[in-house]
């Protein structure tokens, strides 16, 4: 455990303590968002995604060290562990370097070189290895070795054995294998050519090559798609002189031997045929891994910057999911997010009963004061658009509309979820729910989804599903508790992700909700079933009870930090009512007047918790998404045609990758600013100009209307 603490310090350049206690905290069961929001002084003020990466690391070299246990063991039962080998062991670094120093010791399939030592020839190869003969006959030295009855007639046969056992121990060096995966990364060449005369995605990779030392990782996940595909054919091209003349200076001595030639041979024969082979492999599934790795941190920013975006609070919101043959599915929801009506229109081929659907929609509008209409963006929304802007023409209050993005709604609408949220209605209704209900509050909405279909990732099926899965997992966690929960209106999903709470406390919260009422205080929550002391301590100060007995139950201060928030008042002369009432302007100024250190002292906590208990104090209720631009709300319909090149538009930014960031201009296609268009300064990463849910200013580059392609700029914009 030391040298695993001594190893984190030296990785992440942080202090002692910061980490010593931080694996205290994980190994007592306490989540990364209570940690990173409520032990502050512990950890130093690690944020929740050093303190995540920190986990994740802590997880690693703890298996690599069972690991690396298990394998001192199996070679211990061989009567094989040397000081030497232990010591190698205990300075790997990786699995990897693990692996390559028991592959000799690891149990094979026959091989041809198990095959030879079946046969006795193992002293033989020893011979050869040496390179000691310096005259004579290797034929007088073989004949000893033939064996009829073990399946060596000759001396050639006997010689071609113990080379193949030459082979495999110059294979199996853990040295030489490092040495030639660093070759490969630094010499290796990534070449892909065409499977198939056919068109398709993948044209710009029939005949590509690129240094695998300087190859964009997404690159490398598009060609593993197009060869899985059986699109393109893929290898690594390797100068074979560079890495044998390294191996022959390695075993072959220059002495004049008559053995080294056999030795020479042997080692190129185990370099073409077993050495390039597996280590070409494993440069590419590791090239592999650090692209899946790139694209979730990708994938994990655009949804983290998704689920954060602003909520449209107060406003009555018509939902639809637009079709052609079946009809559009019409959803109206209250301000709350409660269903007040369903329905189905077909102002869409092949019915297009226009006049119809809009006295449907204009009698909604009139009947629930709808605010907003929220369109998906699949199939039909087009047409849906059109007809939506034309009605709104005709309503008889000020009413907007907004293209949603209907990803993973009917991954919802299919679940099982779904089907217990509204049992009475269909798939498709269901459907229109979701997106009237994730321009509300899109976090609270996503959050029934599986993160992985939420659509703004690239590659995600490639990917290990596990390791996506905790990777997304953590920041729908980070995000649901950055924000805070409302303990009396939450969803068991929206409660799940609430730290310390199971899916099964989740539902049992809301049983006890129906049950007995709305929660009046946090304490109450003791009183849920499985709902323990330590769930208490976890998932407290993250559940706001609005219009409570106390007014710190709709804050983010912790119950176990009530007594210092009272302490603090009555130390500046104020009372919990004036939190209420937002009467404390003057509290911050008189806290750095008083000295903030001798405050916190007063109080009985540490500084970064008073500053947290102060920033809590003036704001008691709200929510921190409300400073965030607000999303774009449209009266009228934009299309491809329309754009022209030169032209100036407002946009949203709907998806970032490694390349570039994909911009809703409003057209049902979005278009694309390439990275060296995204400032006019160099932009090494896309992510360190926008995000997923930023309002841009964009300047159309050229427009296809055909291939639906748009190229944009924000560059002097």
């Amino acid at each position: 455990m030391a040298d695993i603490a001594a190893q984190l310090i030296r990785e992440f350049k942080i202090k002692p303590f910061q980490v010593e206690n931080t694996i205290k905290l994980v190994d007592e069961g306490c989540t990364i968002p209570f940690i990173a929001r409520y032990r502050k002084e512990l950890t130093g003020e690690l944020d929740d995604q050093v303190l995540r990466e920190l986990h994740e690391r802590l997880v690693y070299l703890r298996s690599m060290q069972e690991r690396r246990d298990d394998v001192k063991r199996l070679i211990d039962e061989q009567e094989k562990l040397t000081p030497e080998i232990s010591a190698a062991l205990d300075a790997c670094e990786s699995m990897r370097e693990i692996e390559d120093i028991y592959r000799p010791f690891k149990p094979k399939r026959r091989t041809r070189a198990s095959i030879a030592r079946e046969r006795g020839l193992e002293p033989l190869a020893k011979v050869l290895l040496d390179q000691n003969i310096l005259q004579g006959d290797i034929h007088e030295t073989a004949l000893p070795f033939v064996d009829e009855e073990k399946g060596v007639s000759n001396t050639e046969e006997a010689l071609l054995g113990a080379m193949d056992i030459i082979a495999e121990e110059v294979a199996d060096s853990a040295e030489s294998r490092k040495a030639i995966r660093e070759m490969f990364f630094k010499q290796g060449t990534m070449v892909s050519k065409a499977a198939k005369e056919e068109d398709s995605v993948y044209r710009m990779y029939y005949d590509f090559r690129e240094p695998v030392l300087k190859i964009a990782k997404h690159r490398i996940l598009a060609i593993n798609r197009g060869e899985k595909e059986a699109f393109l054919q893929v290898h690594i091209e390797m100068p074979d002189e560079l890495v044998t003349e390294y191996l022959k200076a390695k075993y072959v001595k220059r002495n004049r031997s008559i053995t080294s030639k056999y030795v020479e041979n042997a080692v190129e024969d185990s370099y073409k045929r077993l050495i390039a082979p597996s280590i070409e492999n494993e440069v590419r599934n590791e090239l592999t891994e650090l692209a899946a790795e790139q694209a979730m941190k990708v994938f994990a920013e655009n949804l983290r910057n998704l689920l954060l975006q602003p909520p449209v609070k107060g406003r009555v919101v018509l939902g639809l999911d637009p079709a052609y043959r079946t009809g559009c599915k019409i959803a109206v929801v209250d301000d709350t997010g409660k269903v007040l009506a369903t329905t189905v229109i077909y102002p869409t081929p092949p019915q297009s009963r226009v006049e119809e659907s809009e006295k449907v929609i204009l009698k909604l509008i009139e009947r629930f004061s709808v605010d907003i209409i929220s369109i998906g963006n699949g199939t039909a929304s087009k047409e849906s658009e059109i007809f939506v802007a034309d009605l709104l023409k005709k309503a008889s209050r000020k009413v907007y509309y907004m293209l949603v993005s209907e990803a993973g709604a009917s991954v919802y609408s299919a679940s099982k979820l779904g089907a217990e949220e509204f049992p009475e209605f269909d798939v498709s209704l269901r459907s229109a729910v979701s997106i009237a209900r994730r321009l509300q509050d899109p976090l609270a909405e996503l959050v029934k989804i599986d993160p992985k279909a939420i659509g703004v990732g690239q590659y995600q099926h490639d990917m290990n599903q596990k390791r996506l899965g905790e990777t997304l997992g953590g920041v729908v966690e980070d995000c649901v508790n950055s924000v805070g929960v409302d303990l009396n209106t939450a969803s068991p999903s929206l409660l799940s992700f609430v730290s310390g709470v199971s899916s099964a406390v989740a539902k049992n919260i809301v049983e006890y909700r129906e049950s007995n009422g709305r929660f009046k205080n946090r304490q109450e929550l003791k009183k849920v079933k499985k709902l323990g002391d330590k769930t208490f301590e976890q998932c407290a100060g993250f559940l706001r009870i609005r219009d409570g007995k106390s007014i710190l139950d709709n804050t983010a201060v912790h119950p176990e930090a009530y007594p210092a928030a009272e302490k603090l008042l009555k130390l500046l002369g104020y009372m919990l009512e004036d939190v209420q009432d937002r009467k404390l302007a003057d509290l911050p100024k008189e806290v750095e007047r008083r000295g903030l250190a001798d405050v916190a002292q007063s109080v009985g906590v540490g500084i970064p918790t008073l500053r947290d208990i102060i920033s809590e104090l003036m704001k008691p209720g709200i929510d921190p998404r409300d400073d965030l631009p607000k999303p774009i709300l449209l009266t009228d319909v934009l299309d491809i045609e329309d754009l022209k090149v030169g032209m100036v538009l407002t946009g949203t930014v709907r998806n970032v990758a490694d390349f570039g960031a994909f911009v809703d201009v409003g057209v049902h296609q979005d278009g694309l600013v390439h990275i060296s268009e995204l400032a006019d300064k160099f932009v090494r990463n896309p992510m360190d100009v926008v995000s997923v849910g930023d309002i841009v200013k964009v300047r159309v580059l050229s427009v296809d209307a055909v291939k639906k392609r748009i190229s944009l700029s924000m560059r002097g914009v």
